[in-house]
């Protein structure tokens, strides 16, 4: 049946419509100008990268990380190293991925083992701390500052699935204990809403770092924020200009070049790269490279030796997108050679969401191991030939 209103009644709403537009503007105005001002500020500098040389990994132990009791599935570990050749380990868990249980955990390792697990937020402690509903989290991501403090970056969406995400910035003055939210990051004039984080943030020389981001809803596209040594947010910038990209890891190369590896979400399937010239302020877009990549998230990293490490999942006949999840290195971060397979299995098994560190002569890995737990594989890392 046709409903009829009466002239007062359009008013009201077309007056609640036009304030709701202005607002949105208003939100929209603000994040334009903050992204113009920060822009144009001084790019951060760049470590000098170091000669490559020649070294040898060779497996120290292989284990899982303890998770909380009762809880079946984990995903999207992220590791944060700490003063002492210590290191945090965060990761979500719950009954399944974007249930109302889910909570982002972590695990201490010190001595060559990990610690019970302990919760660091959940939807109600940060809709408490953010003043409004939190339907899911997900994915975090953590930087340890030069003051030993440990910046939290978690995925939290109000309404909507993954595509109406924001970020939430949390951080630790005591080695991870304790958690405070700090702020949303402001990355978008719709609400802040559809970036979301999963890959490692990269130091600068001055203190300060960049957080990689990207952009999810109907397109996709990588971008990268920089944080001072305060951990403030300086400016905001998008890496490319494909609209298929996403979840991007990057490395500097030198002073002035820096390069960003992404996960494919095109036909083409394979593992996208964009390159920076000058401190990460442009970026052009680069031919795939001659890796697989159906859509699953991957990590890179450099090595004080100078070589580049990337975990990625590999696609072979009779498997499935994240059923292998291989080592790969590089001299030059343009050439590489397979070193070894982390984890691999039958079709339909996954293994996958992986991450590194360097902690002093030994390389650590973590990744979603068959979406039950979060699988850790450690290795030393000594002088000797090129792997």
């Amino acid at each position: 049946m046709e409903r009829h209103q009466n002239p007062q009644s359009r008013r009201i709403n077309w007056t609640v419509l036009g304030c709701a537009l202005v607002v949105l503007l208003i939100a929209g105005a603000e994040s334009l100008r903050w992204a113009s001002r920060t822009r144009s500020a001084s790019t951060p500098s760049i470590p000098q990268a170091v000669s490559p040389g020649r070294v040898a990994l060779t497996e120290l132990s292989r284990s899982h990380i303890p998770m909380p009791a009762g809880v079946p599935s984990a995903h999207a570990s992220a590791l944060a190293t700490l003063p002492g050749d210590r290191m945090l380990a965060f990761w979500w868990a719950g009954s399944r991925e974007s249930g109302p249980d889910v909570k982002v955990y972590a695990s201490r390792w010190r001595n060559g083992g990990w610690s019970a697990p302990w919760e660091v937020a959940s939807r109600a402690s940060l809709g408490k701390a953010l003043g409004f509903g939190v339907r899911r989290i997900g994915n975090p991501v953590a930087w340890t500052d030069r003051d030993s403090r440990i910046h939290l970056y978690v995925v939290a969406t109000g309404l909507g699935g993954w595509a109406a995400s924001r970020v939430a910035h949390m951080v630790s003055t005591d080695h991870g204990a304790s958690f405070q939210v700090r702020r949303m990051l402001p990355m978008s004039p719709l609400f802040n809403t559809s970036v979301l984080v999963r890959t490692n943030p990269v130091g600068m020389a001055d203190g300060g770092w960049w957080l990689p981001l990207y952009f999810e809803i109907g397109i996709k596209y990588p971008m990268l924020m920089a944080f001072d040594a305060a951990g403030d947010p300086t400016w905001l910038g998008r890496i490319g200009e494909r609209t298929t990209t996403l979840q991007p890891a990057i490395v500097p190369v030198s002073a002035t070049e820096v390069r960003a590896w992404m996960r494919d979400a095109s036909d083409e399937q394979r593992v996208q790269q964009a390159t920076s010239r000058d401190g990460g302020s442009s970026w052009e877009d680069q031919p795939a490279l001659d890796l697989p990549n159906h859509g699953t998230s991957l990590a890179v990293i450099r090595l004080t030796s100078g070589q580049y490490l990337m975990l990625h999942n590999h696609v072979e006949a009779g498997g499935s997108s994240r059923s292998t999840l291989r080592l790969s290195i590089s001299n030059d971060s343009h050439a590489w050679r397979t070193v070894a397979d982390v984890a691999r299995g039958p079709a339909g098994d996954e293994f996958s969401y992986p991450t590194m560190q360097q902690v002093g002569d030994e390389l650590h890995v973590t990744y979603t191991h068959q979406r039950q737990s979060i699988a850790h594989h450690r290795y030393r890392i000594a002088p000797g030939e090129s792997i």
